[in-house]
């Protein structure tokens, strides 16, 4: 029987690799703390879906690392070439053709994730082709289907203010629908982090 599907694009916590634009307030060395908490509050909400319900993989950034706190998920390699809207859709096609009736993709820079964001995400999947969880500042911070969707991953501005609102346009010109979560802050800046943990 075919199992949802969680994908977690991941970096390995290495210093200039991780949180730069932290890492220009604070140093190199507090930006990589700051993504191991990340990491590690990031494995702790997705381990809280049943393994038995969901299939469950992390995607590295760079290598696989095959000890870390990601031992017992399935672990795979990002594609090393395109943007990030390539190596996500490539992340979707593998995940369907290995059988996944839906996907759903996070980051690892979150710290106001829940279960019950994944859990609705993949719910409102059985009534949306497309769930969008936005962040506030302007891109999301998960994106789910029930089939590849190649239309919102070409020529999006990644990293950019402006991919919610395309992406939204994209679905809407398709007329492939969709659902929204509640909005929620990823953690770029040092300021970020002061606020989430304020």
């Amino acid at each position: 029987m075919p199992l949802p599907a969680l994908i977690i694009f991941v970096k390995n916590p290495i210093e200039g690799k991780v949180k730069t634009r932290i890492a220009k307030t604070v140093g190199h060395p507090k930006a990589v703390e700051i993504y191991r908490e990340l990491l590690e509050y990031t494995c702790r909400t997705a381990d809280l879906l049943s393994a038995d319900s969901y299939a469950k993989t992390v995607y590295y950034g760079d290598f696989i690392n095959h000890d870390d706190l990601w031992n017992g998920w399935h672990k795979a390699l990002q594609p090393q070439d395109g943007d990030l809207g390539d190596r996500m859709k490539q992340a979707f096609r593998e995940q369907f053709a290995q059988g996944a009736d839906s996907v759903v993709i996070i980051g690892s820079d979150c710290l106001d994730l829940k279960l019950r964001h994944l859990e609705t995400a993949f719910q409102q999947l059985q009534q949306h082709d497309v769930v969008i969880g936005p962040s506030t500042d302007g891109g999301y911070y998960l994106l789910g289907m029930n089939r590849l969707y190649e239309e919102i991953f070409d020529g999006m501005p990644w990293s950019q203010p402006h991919l919610m609102e395309q992406t939204e346009a994209a679905l809407m010109k398709h007329k492939i629908s969709y659902d929204l979560l509640e909005p929620l802050t990823d953690i770029d800046e040092w300021e970020d982090y002061l606020n989430a943990k304020g």
